[in-house]
């Protein structure tokens, strides 16, 4: 959360692991929900609170009470998607800034006022939503602030609702407990290796024949590409958007900052082309991903899927984060806690919060406890190195290194946008 927000978030959405779509990775609890509203607050920025399951009975039983110690905590809003939800808040703390979860599949603008009616002040639209509708819903619903996500993990299931998980093994991906099947390697029991279908899988409605082959490593059929939405933003900000939303969840301090920090310096300069087609690449080659797609934003749903692997592969090694610097004479001992190799005499990239990358090639370091001269250091502990600089690095800022290069044309061909 605290590199979110040094890189350049506004906000950041959290919740407890009952409520919100993370039930075994969640670090919050209220306590801690506590503190991240007050480090939040002490800096200018804010926390959404997430209750965006789909409840059942029993989630009630807790909720008042729940909700009353969020109302303490002073959340800067409550992120819902089922209507029951929304009345038991509505009754306990009446005044609570509600945003409505991208679950709730709202896509049209009859919805938007609907819950717009209901108390909501802004709504994350649903994946599905194209351009065009956003501007549509935002001209008939003015008043209404709306959220889009721009950039993540995409579910093969019509807004996050899938069912598989569930079936598959009995814990729910719609109660924050998803196993990700989407993501297996799946085969064709046949004794064929080849097998054809037709489906109409372009926007216009013509058909497209659809090959899935399947090799000894299996096929990939459900595993969705990555949203990434860097090179529209000043499209959906004149289409009404008020908020971009980075799917955030679970992933590392080197994950968030990359993206946040690219997301925000095209942010800040909207409109330049160049800049935002430089950062889309930055965000292909230097962070693990599964390849990009713009969704439905443009009404495209061809290559969307990711037939070849669950994940892509990343050029780049993240290979530490700045804890602190401390001024020495001249130079500046920059506390470096390491996650991967780093190794004197190698060419690594620093990435400070705003974005900026500085490009150095690493001369010494040393034990920050003892202060031993060191040619390497390894990730796994908790262990932190000094590197010796002529320039004060910001805490928060991220060490990384190139591992190998693949050309772009190799590293996309065959799966489109």
């Amino acid at each position: 959360m605290k590199t979110a927000f040094a890189f350049g978030a506004d906000a950041v959405y959290l919740g407890l692991p009952d409520y919100s779509l993370r039930a075994r990775i969640n670090d919050f609890d209220l306590k801690s929900i506590k503190a991240a509203a007050d480090y939040a607050h002490k800096i200018g920025k804010k926390v959404y609170a997430t209750f965006n399951v789909f409840a059942h009975e029993d989630h009630f039983k807790k909720l008042p009470a729940i909700i009353r110690e969020m109302k303490k905590i002073k959340v800067d809003a409550l992120v819902i998607s089922d209507p029951g939800v929304l009345s038991a808040i509505k009754k306990i703390w009446p005044g609570a800034i509600i945003h409505l979860s991208t679950q709730a599949n709202c896509l049209n603008s009859e919805a938007a006022e609907f819950w717009h009616k209901q108390g909501v002040s802004r709504v994350v639209l649903g994946r599905e939503t194209s351009l065009l509708d956003i501007r549509k819903i935002k001209k008939a619903v003015p008043k209404l602030e709306l959220e889009y996500f721009v950039h993540g993990a995409m579910c093969m299931a019509y807004s996050g609702r899938c069912f598989l998980s569930k079936y598959l093994t009995g814990r729910s991906a719609n109660l924050g407990d998803c196993i990700q099947p989407c993501r297996w390697k799946y085969r064709v029991k046949s004794t064929k290796l080849k097998v054809k279908s037709q489906a109409s899988i372009i926007p216009d409605g013509s058909g497209d024949e659809f090959i899935l082959e399947e090799d000894e490593k299996g096929s990939y059929i459900l595993n969705s590409k990555d949203l990434c939405l860097i090179k529209h933003l000043r499209e959906l900000a004149k289409a009404g958007v008020n908020s971009f939303k980075i799917e955030g969840r679970t992933k590392s301090v080197y994950y968030i900052a990359t993206v946040i920090g690219a997301y925000k310096k095209a942010m800040e300069n909207l409109g330049n082309a160049k800049l935002a087609a430089k950062l889309r690449d930055d965000l292909e080659e230097k962070i693990f991903n599964r390849g990009y797609t713009t969704g439905f934003l443009l009404s495209e749903g061809k290559f969307a899927q990711n037939l070849a692997t669950s994940k892509e592969n990343c050029d780049w090694e993240f290979c530490g984060q700045v804890i602190k610097s401390v001024k020495n004479g001249k130079k500046y001992d920059i506390h470096v806690k390491v996650h991967n190799t780093l190794k004197a005499g190698e060419k690594i990239e620093i990435v400070v919060p705003d974005y900026d990358i500085m490009k150095m090639k690493l001369a010494t370091m040393a034990d920050a406890e003892t202060g031993e001269k060191l040619t390497e250091a390894h990730g796994g502990s908790s262990k932190m190195v000094t590197l010796f600089l002529e320039k004060d690095i910001p805490k928060y800022s991220i060490l990384r290194r190139l591992i190998k290069h693949v050309p772009k044309s190799e590293r996309v061909a065959g799966h489109g946008l």
